[in-house]
């Protein structure tokens, strides 16, 4: 019994199965659900963590070929989810959309035969910033009840260490250099560019569009006035915390250059 393009069925619901923890639409609704329903940070930065690595342990244990129609839902996942970022307002939301455009594109770095350890690699640099963030947007919670953008602004002069940690995290988040998904997406394009160049245009707009929406959120949260009631900055604690992390994100992100490109 065949499915498309000449692939069997136990190998088609391989790609259905993983398409739920290594997102591919509409499978990726699942994972945007769970995490909507989830009302602890702890467990939504659990979930976070372990959702990708769960769909690479599932490929990698099997034969699957990736086929060409897959890495096309990939990107067109990926695109479909940075595209949407651009108009939303929830953080908690934002990151579950962000997490999907960004682990649809390890279909790509799978069908390009990237070693297994730099798989799991890449899935876990590229969480580890949106767990951050799932934890800054607990703390904006307990302070404002809601982490929504444009509900309140002006973080930089209410609670500047907060909004300095804040912005730095959505920028590791973001692939912006130094930090690990930077040179991920630099090695998908390198790898991608010469035989199908449509794919590396398409990473590179997608790119732009997470960009663009991590400006927004920064711009919704960051910029304004200065709230008028007295607020709550960041501990030196959480501060340490945040920056210890951060710091290993550049560091690893430094060793990737080096082992990839």
């Amino acid at each position: 019994m065949f499915g498309l393009g000449g692939y069997n069925m136990p190998d088609l619901l391989t790609i259905l199965l993983t398409g739920i923890f290594i997102p591919l639409f509409p499978m990726s609704m699942i994972f945007n659900a769970i995490l909507d329903k989830v009302k602890y940070s702890w467990l939504r930065a659990f979930l976070l963590l372990i959702w990708p690595l769960i769909g690479l342990l599932i490929l990698l244990n099997s034969n699957l070929v990736i086929p060409d129609w897959v890495v096309t839902l990939a990107l067109s996942t990926s695109f479909l989810y940075a595209l949407r970022m651009l108009t939303l307002r929830e953080v908690n939301q934002w990151s579950g959309f962000l997490a999907t455009s960004l682990w649809s594109l390890l279909w790509l770095s799978l069908s390009q035969g990237i070693s297994a350890d730099l798989l799991y690699g890449f899935a876990v640099s590229m969480s580890i910033p949106l767990v951050l963030l799932v934890l800054l947007s607990a703390g904006l919670e307990k302070r404002f009840g809601a982490a929504y953008t444009g509900l309140y602004g002006g973080l930089a002069r209410t609670i500047p260490r907060y909004a300095g940690v804040f912005v730095t995290v959505v920028v590791a988040a973001i692939a912006t250099p130094l930090f690990p998904t930077f040179f991920i997406m630099l090695d998908m394009i390198v790898e991608t560019i010469s035989n199908k160049p449509v794919a590396a245009l398409a990473l590179l707009v997608i790119w732009l569009l997470w960009s663009w929406a991590g400006a927004r959120l920064i711009q919704g949260l960051i910029v304004g006035r200065a709230s008028k009631f007295k607020i709550a900055d960041m501990n030196i604690n959480a501060i340490g915390f945040y920056s210890i992390v951060l710091i290993a994100l550049l560091a690893s992100g430094i060793y990737l250059s080096g082992v990839i490109l």
